[in-house]
């Protein structure tokens, strides 16, 4: 076992101050197997922070341990897609070969098996990540190859044994991941060469590429929609002696995949659009947030970055411009969803717990390192970089009145064809069912679970701002799938992602979650289900960001569409139905008493 302290110094050495806490702590945990509180206290004392800091940040994320993960830490996606494409036999296959449960190691250390949020991988169900390692498309027989390779102490990567398409087939990602393309259009998905955007830029004034933005409508692809230009504007016309570009790689709604593949595909693109946002603004220095689960990406994104330095895309005087200086570093995450929210994202990225920021100041007053900052997501960063080329109206030719240009989709669930498709803003439901040929559904989920589940009567209505607004996020639910059980998935969900901040969110989404689980046992009356309603719509308007605020939409969305589901399973005639069995409850204790339970007038 490497020393504690030299494998400490080692990581604060490498990383160089508290900014890059996450990074440090990831390499000791790497190095060590887990962050023991002996740990904690000693990166605390090379970094001169208090060890509540320290602690307070290991405790947060996911992917970070005090107790021992094991060797190999396998961690299965728990996802609603993933339950519905067998999930449960791949979990009891996992836990018969390596004989623990879900949540424990092996007595020798060897193995871990942990539950995880979704990890960007619902197009090919079921997934899990092994010592940053992807493994998709699991069988039973699969499981046991896998367990057997980790018993015999073979790197994870070489359990890889057949490789996805494109790029996840070059020999700095050498991985199982398929892109699963499935319509290509006009802006993110055709062909896109290396340089054009930025030498456009160039030879344009930093008003005239605001100017381009605001003339297409881009509004941000992250679901909120705030219009790219204005915000780039806004930033711009900051006060600070420096400003910083982020981008949210953060892709944590569940059912969301899209970014993955503009990662592995057209790094290019993100990156140039990154850097034409600091042009506009003013700004030398990016950020690339990648998501934890994307680490297997992470050396590729590098070498796109490297190769991009020495073609003068980015770095000093990029796209034969003096003064047109942009370079960008990779931050990783460590799992947590809230982290998706722009001031939590930025709070993550320096090193601290991801905790959203009161607001205001916005980012673009006070962001990354208390700069100003613009923060967009990597939809919007390959958007902009398409703009710049064909120019604002081109782009504004495209979509609807509050919605231009194209959206990219990633479609999971009950359909013959999930993957990424990139239509036109206005395409309806109805349509992209049967491309998807998803034309059994009697759900949809648009937008993810913070979004909105409609049934067959609305699948008429139109994917865009102006209709049904969505991140990328479209799960289909078939007739075969228990769509009140999709929904408890969710629940549990938002229960373990909520950073705890603010009451309503940590105390009322288990209370949603409680409720809800009253009434599919069984145990629920009309009382109850009403009592649901209004505590979903006390959770979304007295909560702190937009975790809170839309964490309800789950059951508030299916009780008004599929109120009917709820309604069967409630008892009748009363107002009031206890589910406390106080039979089971006294049962152990009087066998151990060695009496019977007098239960009369209980």
């Amino acid at each position: 076992m490497a020393n504690l302290a030299d494998v400490v110094k080692q990581a604060v050495k490498r990383y160089g101050d508290a900014s890059r806490l996450l990074d440090i702590i990831r390499d000791v945990q790497a190095e060590m197997g887990c962050v023991s509180d002996e740990a904690i206290k000693t990166i605390a004392g090379e970094l001169k922070l208090s060890r509540v800091d320290v602690d307070g940040v290991v405790t947060f994320y996911h992917f970070f341990s005090k107790d021992p993960v094991g060797k190999y830490a396998v961690y299965l996606n728990n996802s609603a897609v993933a339950g519905m494409k067998g999930r449960a036999a791949i979990a009891r296959a996992f836990e018969k070969e390596t004989g623990v449960k879900f949540g424990k190691t092996t007595t020798d250390g060897l193995i871990g098996l942990f539950d995880t949020s979704c990890i960007g991988m619902n197009d090919q169900e079921p997934a899990a990540i092994i010592n940053g390692v992807v493994f998709t498309n699991l069988t039973e027989a699969k499981v046991k190859d896998i367990v057997a390779g980790m018993k015999a102490g073979k790197d994870a990567g070489t359990l890889v044994k057949e490789q996805g398409d494109g790029q996840n087939q070059s020999a700095l990602i050498k991985s199982m991941v398929n892109n699963n393309i499935r319509k290509k259009g006009q802006v993110l998905l055709a062909p896109f060469e290396s340089g054009a955007a930025v030498k456009k830029a160039a030879s344009m004034s930093q008003a005239g590429v605001i100017e381009e933005m605001k003339k297409s409508n881009l509004r941000g692809r992250g679901g909120a929609g705030f219009p790219t230009g204005m915000k780039w504007e806004f930033t711009g016309k900051s006060a600070g002696d420096k400003k910083y570009v982020v981008c949210n790689a953060d892709e944590g709604e569940p059912g969301t995949f899209k970014d993955r593949v503009i990662l592995t595909e057209i790094p290019q693109m993100l990156f140039e659009g990154m850097a034409i946002a600091g042009y506009a603004i003013g700004a030398d220095e990016g950020v690339l947030y990648l998501r934890a689960e994307y680490v297997y990406l992470k050396k590729y994104l590098e070498t796109v970055l490297e190769d991009m330095r020495k073609s003068n895309v980015i770095g000093k005087n990029i796209g034969g411009k003096s003064g047109f200086n942009f370079d960008i570093k990779i931050q990783l995450g460590a799992g947590a969803y809230v982290c998706g929210e722009e001031s939590a994202l930025i709070e993550s990225a320096e090193g601290k717990r991801g905790q959203p920021r009161n607001r205001p100041p916005f980012p673009a007053q006070y962001g990354y390192m208390g700069k100003p900052t613009t923060v967009n997501n990597v939809e919007s960063f390959c958007a902009a970089a398409r703009i710049i080329i064909e120019g604002g109206d081109w782009y504004a030719a495209m979509g609807t009145a509050q919605s231009k240009g194209t959206k990219l989709l990633s479609v999971s669930g009950d359909c013959e064809k999930p993957g990424v498709y990139e239509v036109e803003f206005g395409m309806t439901v109805q349509t992209l069912l049967e491309e998807t040929g998803g034309r059994n559904a009697v759900a949809v989920q648009v937008g993810g679970p913070s979004g909105t589940c409609i049934g067959k009567k609305d699948f008429g209505r139109r994917i865009c701002f102006d209709d049904l607004a969505t991140g990328g996020s479209i799960i289909i639910i078939g007739p075969q799938t228990d769509l009140l059980g999709v929904v408890h998935n969710f629940m549990d969900f938002f229960v373990e992602e909520s950073c705890g901040w603010c009451v309503p969110c940590r105390a009322g989404n288990a209370i949603l979650k409680s409720k809800l689980e009253k009434i599919l046992h069984g145990h629920g009356t009309e009382t109850d289900l009403n009592e649901l309603e209004d505590w979903c719509k006390i959770v979304k308007g007295m909560s702190r960001c937009g975790l809170g605020q839309t964490s309800p939409n789950p059951i508030l969305t299916t009780i008004q569409n599929f109120r009917h589901l709820y309604e069967a399973k409630l008892q009748k005639g009363v107002d009031y139905a206890t589910e406390f069995d106080l039979a089971a409850a006294v049962k152990d204790s009087c066998e151990a008493a060695g009496r019977k339970p007098n239960l009369e007038g209980h």
